[in-house]
Order: C-alpha cells, then sequence, then structure tokens
C-alpha cells in the first residue's frame, strides 16, 4: 500500500479512496480521476480501506468486491460500524431533539458514499452490496463515462448534505440563544439542567444552581428606557458568561431580568464562590443607576442552591431551594447573596 499521510492531501479537491487488489485497474482509476481533478489514495484490500479510512477521511470510497486479506463486502459492513459507532458516540454529548437532529444531518453527509466494483453481476451479489452498505455498484469492464457521472453526482450530494447541516446548525443557535444576551434561552435552560440532573443523579455528584436578579430594574427601564435597559442586560449577561469559565457551567437568562447559572460537579462553597465573583464584576461595571435604593450602580440579588440529585426528586426541586434563596436576598435588602435559606453576604 502506498504510504498514507494526512498531512500530504489538500482538501481543496475531493478525496477518493480506491481499494481494488488489481494493480492495472488501480492505475487506470487513479489516472482518469487525477485527470477529473481528484485525489486519489490507492489500496490492496480491505483492511488497508479500513486503516486508510481513518487517516484520510476520503470523500468517496471505490471498493472491489472480490480481494484477499478481506473482501469488499466485509469491509463496507466495518466501515458502516465506524460510522454508527462515532453516531452513537456523539448522540450521547447532545440534550435536545434540534440538537440531535443537526446531528444527524451532519453525520449523514459525514458517512462517506461507498461504490463497490465488481465482476459479479449476479443478482444475489448486487442485493448484497446494497445490503452492505453500498450507495451503489460498478460491473467490471468499468464503463468510464458511468464512472465519472456517478462521482460528480455523489460530490454534489455530499455538497447538498454541508449545506443542509450549516442551515440546521444556524437553526438550532437560533432556537436554544436569547436574542437580545446571546446567552442560552430559558428552553436550553430546561434540557441542559434535566440532563445534567440524570447522568449526576447517576454519578451521585453534586449540581449547583445560581438564580441573578438586577435590582430595581423596573426603575432602571422607567428612568432610562427601555433601549438602555437592553444595553444593561447585554453587559449583565457578558459579565456573567465571562465570569463563568467552567466548561460544564452554562449561564442562560431566565426570563426578564433574571440570569441562571448551572453548575454541574460543583459543591455549594464553589458555587457560593462564583457567585461573589459575579457581584463583583457587575458591580465592577459601574453602570448608572439612579434609581437603585441600595447603589449609585446596578447590582445584582443572588440565590445559590446545591443538591445531590437523585431519582427521587427532579430538577424543579433545585430550582425552588434557588428561588427560595434569591426571595431571602430580596427580602434582607437586596445586593446579597444567599445560600439556600443562609445569608452568606
Amino acid at each position: 500500500m502506498k504510504s498514507i499521510s494526512s498531512l500530504s492531501l489538500s482538501k481543496k479537491s475531493p478525496v477518493i479512496l480506491v481499494a481494488d487488489d488489481d494493480p492495472v485497474i488501480r492505475m487506470t482509476l487513479r489516472r482518469i480521476m487525477e485527470h477529473e481533478g481528484y485525489q486519489v489514495v490507492e489500496v490492496a484490500n480491505g483492511k488497508q480501506c479500513l486503516d486508510a479510512y481513518e487517516t484520510v477521511k476520503p470523500d468517496i470510497i471505490l471498493l472491489d468486491a472480490v480481494m484477499p486479506v478481506m473482501d469488499g463486502f466485509t469491509c463496507c459492513q466495518e466501515l458502516l460500524q465506524i460510522n454508527r459507532d462515532n453516531l452513537k458516540s456523539a448522540m450521547t454529548k447532545f440534550n435536545s431533539e434540534l440538537e440531535i437532529h443537526e446531528l444527524l444531518i451532519s453525520k449523514l453527509w459525514k458517512h462517506t458514499p461507498i461504490v463497490m466494483i465488481t465482476n459479479l453481476d449476479d443478482e444475489d451479489s448486487i442485493n448484497r452490496a446494497f445490503d452492505v452498505g453500498a450507495i451503489n455498484f460498478i460491473t467490471k469492464p468499468i464503463q468510464l463515462t458511468v464512472l465519472r457521472r456517478q462521482l460528480r453526482q455523489l460530490l454534489k450530494q455530499a455538497q447538498v448534505y454541508k449545506q443542509l447541516e450549516a442551515a440546521n446548525k444556524a437553526l438550532q443557535e437560533l432556537a436554544n440563544e436569547d436574542s437580545l444576551t446571546g446567552l442560552a434561552n430559558r428552553r436550553r435552560f430546561d434540557d441542559y439542567i434535566n440532563t445534567q440532573w440524570i447522568n449526576l443523579a447517576q454519578q451521585e455528584s453534586p449540581l449547583s444552581l445560581i438564580l441573578c436578579d438586577i435590582d430595581f430594574f423596573k426603575l432602571y427601564n422607567d428612568q432610562y428606557g427601555h433601549p438602555m435597559g437592553d444595553v444593561c442586560l447585554k453587559k449583565v449577561g457578558h459579565a456573567l458568561n465571562s465570569t463563568v469559565q467552567k466548561y460544564q457551567d452554562l449561564v442562560a437568562r431566565y426570563g426578564g431580568e433574571e440570569f441562571a447559572v448551572i453548575m454541574p460537579n460543583t459543591h455549594a462553597a464553589g458555587a457560593v464562590h462564583i457567585a461573589h465573583l459575579i457581584q463583583s464584576e457587575v458591580r465592577d461595571l459601574r453602570i448608572n443607576h439612579d434609581g437603585s435604593l441600595v447603589s449609585q450602580y446596578v447590582t445584582l440579588s443572588l440565590g445559590v442552591a446545591t443538591v445531590i440529585p437523585t431519582w427521587d426528586a427532579s430538577p424543579l426541586d433545585l430550582i425552588m431551594d434557588a428561588d427560595k434563596a434569591l426571595y431571602q436576598a430580596k427580602e434582607a435588602g437586596r445586593n446579597r447573596i444567599f445560600s439556600n435559606v443562609k445569608m452568606v453576604v
């Protein structure tokens, strides 16, 4: 097999992986496809094809049915299983139906089209080729016009899938993003806290939640106007997002002037520490708020709650605990942090 390096292949032009034990056929196919502007990688059997597939990530595979070491039918099955395993692994990391839909679109075009090349033209062999995952077949001797057309059509189809993936990704972002602040929206918050509850119940690990409310925000809007209120919300949201840096944490606009921070694998002390950092970061913005009764600048009241999720409880219990703590902070004078029902600042 010719030495293969993923670094030596440019993705500016499509890459075709040819698996055939006949060196004359491989040479012929290489000459034809390079003339069409494609890059070609050659292997002599199914086992080498599997190795090359992971390295070069071809756009199309031309696979001979009958080869030594591993035949094309077996190789095709193995390639399909690789894609199934990759899809199964990736789906465990996604939470909402829209995310899964976008992922499926992505994996569809990333599943490399396989064209079987065979001198077996009986119905059973043709059916077997389709059964193991081939998208089409070509019989020997190869009709070059047919091969060219098939390659062009498959590459066009792959381009359509790529465009569809981009469109679905944009749609998913819109569905899960608050249009004003760019943070996660309430839908994304609900999906994420439910998913983390299940994960952490299995691990018996803590889940913390901070609910934040801008103090006297109605008075802010009354004095400065709603456009300035929107600017204020954006600045506060950005401050929260820049303060919460752990990759698993999610900052969301919970509603109106209220924000939420979901923190998996975070104990109560760690959550309170982050709440202090958030409060300080917003205070340092020094956004004038002449209508506030606690400061000349915009401030936050924060409620913090921490639980170890169980199957007997639900995320609503954690939300209610954080909301109760937030209520306590407001009742105590605002611009404060409460953890559950215990005042910490």
